[in-house]
């Protein structure tokens, strides 16, 4: 009997612990949708900015109503390719349903390297550039991803998206890629299917136009409430901008119509030509805007809204809107939580972040600044934004100790090397953040300046040599004045 009794004690306390982890699961479960379903009050747009030297970059902005945007990073980009081509266009921001995880998908091109657009569509990259994060602020190294390599003459893989498909739990990524197939080369929306953006499937034709029409610039939005009639809607550049609805993403998808009666079109019918259609749905309410690339005019951006998404009819032009300083072209924009946009906001601020440029005691008209990741003082800096950086908190080291990262190639920061000063990406590792981090004390030189101790060498401060920037003792009265400097705005 007392063994039966312990037995039954041991089975209730196994049943016990057993309920009590299902139900601890089930509530971090729980806690986790419920995060994601909080009410979105921002937005955060991912674009580029053009053909310019660091144009084909990843650019955010933010907005608190969807009309009025403010420049993230004080208008510089805030990734950088450093895979295939070095260039990225077109990206999309993804998020997951549990709003753990996101990602950023872009087009693998760089035209300011001098690559011809024929080059480009017919020889060009097959691979998307993928970025990973949990919070939108810490992003994964880029990484290609080689969606189109198995498609037949595949030409390239241009204007990537992706949408979460709750039929199957994971995603649709789909693209364009320039390619033969019955005795025509054109663009075709290709796609695969994927969980996590590292592994896929087979690439499938998603929709092709009839004869030589090729299309491009597909983007698809959701309807949760089947506003208009259908659960998604997609927007294709097509010659004219395409309106399509469907109950489901890889469903039969029915023709709405297209903006030629607004006088849009995507080069067919004329009037104003633009590209890059981008679904935008505004917080707390059904009301829809779709952004349009105004390119052959080069101005930009321009919405119309419509709170029928079931007629082209609909939509209307008109709302007043202010895209900020820099140019937006072809992106994404993702509504946003406000602890997630205080995240964004808080890492790369508006435009009332403060930056720094480092000024040269003894050669006050020369200023610390990044060429080719070496670092050295100019005078006449171009481009200006080599030399501005941003003093964040030590990446070692405790309360005093700064560390100095580059505005134009966020997640770059100065560091020392054999005592020589460059810039490079943060690697994650101790050696790195020990390199990266310096104490600010009171100007060698002028106590009213700035001189900046090393972390792992206290006997050693920055100073300039011969115009670059080295880590060594000051020892005379000429290494100190070259190892003080002063931050100005």
């Amino acid at each position: 009997m007392k063994r039966t009794g312990r037995t039954a004690a041991t089975r209730l306390g196994i049943l016990l612990t057993a309920l009590t982890m299902l139900f601890t699961s089930w509530t971090v479960v729980h806690a986790e949708r419920a995060a994601a379903l909080d009410p979105t009050t921002g937005y955060l747009m991912a674009h580029f900015t053009g053909e310019s030297a660091n144009g084909e970059q990843i650019y955010f902005s933010h907005s608190g109503d969807g009309l009025n945007w403010t420049d993230l990073n004080h208008g510089a980009p805030v990734l950088l390719s450093t895979v295939g081509t070095r260039g990225v266009r077109d990206p999309a921001l993804i998020r997951s349903p549990q709003g753990d995880r996101y990602w950023i998908i872009a087009t693998d091109l760089r035209i300011a390297s001098g690559t011809s657009w024929a080059d480009a569509a017919n020889r060009g990259s097959t691979s998307l550039v993928v970025w990973e994060s949990t919070d939108l602020v810490t992003w994964s190294a880029p990484r290609l991803l080689n969606v189109a390599g198995a498609i037949t003459g595949a030409g390239n893989a241009w204007a990537p998206e992706a949408v979460h498909d709750p039929a199957s739990g994971d995603y649709v990524v789909y693209w364009a890629t320039n390619s033969p197939r019955d005795g025509v080369t054109k663009h075709r929306i290709h796609y695969v299917r994927t969980r996590d953006f590292r592994t896929f499937s087979a690439p499938r034709i998603y929709i092709e136009r009839s004869g030589s029409q090729g299309i491009i610039d597909t983007q698809i939005v959701e309807s949760p409430n089947n506003a208009g009639g259908y659960r998604y809607y997609r927007a294709s550049a097509d010659g004219q901008i395409t309106i399509e609805a469907s109950q489901s993403i890889l469903g039969a998808w029915t023709k709405l119509g297209d903006l030629s009666h607004m006088g849009i079109s995507n080069g067919a019918t004329g009037g104003n030509v633009v590209e890059g259609p981008m679904w935008m749905k505004f917080n707390g309410r059904d009301e829809w805007a779709l952004w349009l690339d105004q390119y052959a005019t080069g101005r930009g951006y321009m919405p119309i809204t419509s709170t029928n998404l079931g007629s082209t009819r609909n939509f209307r032009a008109g709302p007043a809107y202010d895209l900020g300083g820099t140019r937006k072209r072809h992106g994404s924009v993702l509504a946003l939580t406000t602890a997630e946009s205080t995240r964004v906001l808080s890492e790369w601020g508006g435009d009332n972040t403060p930056l720094s440029r480092i000024q040269s005691f003894n050669h006050p008209d020369r200023y610390v600044r990044h060429q080719d990741f070496d670092v050295r003082i100019d005078a006449n800096v171009s481009p200006f934004q080599d030399s501005q950086f941003r003093l964040s908190p030590g990446l070692a080291g405790g309360s005093g100790y700064v560390s100095v990262q580059s505005v134009n190639h966020p997640g770059y920061y100065l560091r020392h090397k054999n005592f020589d000063l460059v810039l490079e990406r943060d690697d994650g590792t101790a050696a790195f953040r020990a390199d990266a981090t310096f104490r600010q004390v009171p100007g060698l030189a002028d106590a009213s300046w700035t001189s900046f101790q090393s972390y792992n060498y206290p006997d050693r401060h920055l100073r300039h040599y011969a115009y670059r920037l080295r880590l060594d003792p000051a020892a005379t009265d000429i290494d100190r004045r070259d190892a003080t400097f002063r931050l100005t705005g």
